[in-house]
């Protein structure tokens, strides 16, 4: 679970912010009420996260909830996997 966050974390810090704003973001960092992933983000986070742990997470259950901290990004995952 923990290389599956790391992994989560990497991405958003990647993809999402300015090098100046990578240190201010860990496991439980406010990702969508903080404005750091935006509803298009989401999108593109969720098909990387389908295409990397081969799950299909269902649109009802993506939602900006699930989806606010790399903890429960990474909870709704496990939970697919089986």
């Amino acid at each position: 679970m923990d290389e599956m966050k790391d992994v989560v974390l990497q991405y958003v810090i990647d993809e999402y912010l300015e090098e100046d704003e990578e240190d201010e973001v860990t496991y439980d960092s406010p990702l969508i009420s903080s404005g750091i992933v935006d509803s298009f983000s989401m999108v593109s986070l969720k098909k990387f996260l389908e295409n990397k742990y081969k799950v299909k997470l269902p649109d009802e259950e993506a939602t900006p909830e699930a989806f606010d901290t790399v903890n429960s990004i990474c909870a709704l995952v496990k939970k697919h996997m089986g």
